[in-house]
């Protein structure tokens, strides 16, 4: 989105005003730290012990964790599925579904099981919301996996809308092995040089860490308060 700016100037030159302090007329460096402590946190860890630490956390934030391979995805999504009460379904439209090879799963297995399955349309605009509020189901693709919180980061665009991963009531993350990184340090990295190379970035970064919980009322985990109640991350080895 492009657009004219008006009263820039002034207005930031108020705000300074108001800060008791002069504009800052040219870019602020970043400092250069003594230490950082956040670079220490799994930092010789190689995949293995990374996804040990994700299954660890798993095990903390109530979140089945199934390690499977590109061979064995199909029976091992149809398993998880059968386990959380099948059908209606909604995924994001994802070209990694077909590198995965589930595209017989979405396209014949399951229609011809009477599983129904939407995959996000852009050209649907709200009736895909509709199709996400009446899913059991909801299946995402991990873009960036934080194995110290056991968190999914996950990019929208028009063909990933945000409310798969949390209007349905359960929800399915797949997450290649590759995607495992330390932790949100990592993550900001990655994000950050995609911005530096002018890759153009989703309006919406979710982090996801397992079902949704709140431990607001005298610190008592209550878990499926605003989101899915169950939640599944399917390992897929890719290395």
């Amino acid at each position: 989105m492009s657009g004219t700016i008006q009263n820039r100037e002034a207005f930031l030159t108020k705000i300074a005003e108001r800060l008791g302090r002069n504009r800052f007329l040219t870019n602020v460096e970043r400092p250069k730290w003594s230490y950082h402590p956040q670079d220490a946190v799994f930092k010789d860890a190689d995949s293995n012990e990374l996804l040990e630490a994700l299954k660890t956390q798993c095990t903390k934030i109530h979140t089945d964790l199934i390690e499977t391979n590109k061979a064995e995805l199909i029976e091992t999504i149809r398993t998880i599925v059968s386990e959380y009460g099948g059908g209606p379904i909604v995924a994001w439209k994802d070209s990694r579904f077909e590198e995965y090879g589930l595209s017989p799963l979405f396209n014949n297995i399951w229609p011809s099981e009477n599983t129904e399955i939407h995959q996000w349309e852009s050209a649907l605009g709200e009736e895909n919301i509709k199709l996400a509020e009446k899913s059991n189901i909801g299946i995402t693709i991990s873009d960036i996996t934080l194995a110290e919180s056991g968190t999914a980061v996950l990019f929208s665009d028009k063909d990933k809308g945000r409310t798969v991963s949390f209007l349905p009531l359960k929800s399915i993350i797949i997450m290649p092995k590759s995607s495992i990184v330390p932790r949100m340090t990592q993550a900001a990295r990655i994000i950050r040089e995609k911005i530096k190379s002018g890759e153009h970035l989703p309006s919406c970064i979710n982090f996801i860490t397992g079902p949704s919980n709140s431990a607001d009322i005298e610190m008592n985990l209550v878990v499926g308060v605003h989101g899915p109640v169950k939640a599944a991350y399917i390992v897929i080895e890719d290395l």
